[in-house]
């Protein structure tokens, strides 16, 4: 049992954990204790030693793990064997916004699962992020109660058992996450963009304007804004030298019109047996819709991942079809591999 997913960089000025709440209901085959920041380390461990047997389409560093712990609110939970070996670990996380959103994640050890921990941890999961849901609204001004909530999580596409776990308690199936990836040894396409549009690489001096023109179009869709912690969090990875902007150049100031942003995520490389440069976000304002940007930023960071000695180019593709493909990514040669899929509890 496990339900992964690339954590989302976040940041907040401070935590809280919450109670954990009433632990008898979890399996007495192990010893639970509340999870916190200092079992990083361990938590890490344990993590690795599923994605070994699970093979997700990444691996997780121990600076990943932390960062479950940045929400401004989180319960969570650890299951350890009588040697004092973590085990088992659920934890639940709220991140408020306009509608609130509690994630939950967590993974049994291998040699441990057939025994019933990974359900038991479901549903103390679900109380927990129900708990915590009703301390937001509690929080909030006005009637909280009518404030839209839900509690969601990842779940790599082909555990059926956790599917049906997560289905038994009325979770359903809301987006499909795709990996898509693209050989570097085939040619790489020539994109050109309209006049006075200039594709150029990133630079901190235009990273400020980037976030609000991230906003800007992430306000288009319906999505919420990023604060400029949570902008500036979990960077570790973020590899500026492949990493572009989409500049309007048609009056005396340029202006953002695009950009691409990647990471080298080279924890990943030996579990999948190549090299890769990753796409981490991509996107245009509405303004520049149908013209060509987003074809250029990524033969641009092409280019760059193959200069470098990576073997492929690779992204993830949201969609809320199953059957959906980034149209875009198909185009230029992008190929679809393991994904996973988001399930999600309206409450």
């Amino acid at each position: 049992m496990a339900y992964y997913g690339r954590p989302k960089a976040t940041a907040a000025a401070a935590w809280s954990m919450m109670r954990p709440g009433a632990r008898s209901a979890l399996p007495r085959s192990l010893s639970w204790r509340p999870l916190g920041p200092a079992d990083n380390a361990e938590l890490a461990a344990l993590v690795a030693r599923a994605e070994d047997v699970d093979d997700p389409p990444y691996r997780t560093t121990e600076q990943e793990t932390a960062e479950y712990f940045l929400d401004p609110t989180y319960s969570g939970v650890a299951g350890r064997d009588s040697d004092g070996v973590m085990r088992a670990f659920g934890l639940a996380r709220v991140r408020p916004a306009a509608e609130i959103f509690a994630s939950i994640l967590g993974v049994v050890d291998p040699r441990w699962r057939g025994r019933g921990i990974g359900g038991a941890i479901l549903h103390w999961q679900s109380e927990r992020a129900r708990h915590l849901i009703g301390a937001e609204r509690a929080g909030r001004q006005g009637d909280g109660s009518l404030i839209p909530a839900h509690i969601i999580t990842t779940v790599l596409e082909d555990d059926e058992r956790m599917k049906t776990h997560l289905e038994n308690l009325g979770y359903s199936p809301q987006r499909w996450y795709r990996e898509v990836r693209r050989s570097l040894s085939e040619p790489i396409p020539t994109a050109p963009v309209d006049r006075f549009l200039s594709i150029e690489p990133w630079s901190k001096d235009l990273d400020e304007a980037i976030l609000r023109a991230h906003n800007r179009a992430a306000d288009d869709a319906g999505a919420e804004p990023m604060s400029p912690e949570r902008w500036a969090a979990g960077r570790a990875f973020f590899a500026p030298e492949w990493s572009f902007v989409a500049l309007d150049r048609s009056s005396d100031r340029a202006r953002i019109a695009g950009y691409l942003l990647s990471s080298r995520y080279e924890q990943d490389w030996e579990a999948l047996g190549w090299k890769e440069g990753y796409t981490d976000m991509l996107g245009s304002l509405a303004e520049y819709a149908d013209r060509g940007l987003g074809a250029a930023l990524l033969a641009a960071a092409m280019r760059a991942y193959a200069a470098d000695g990576m073997e492929y180019a690779a992204a993830g593709v949201d969609s809320a079809s199953p059957t959906g493909a980034g149209s875009l990514y198909e185009r230029l040669g992008y190929q679809p591999t393991r994904g996973t899929i988001l399930y999600g509890l309206d409450v």
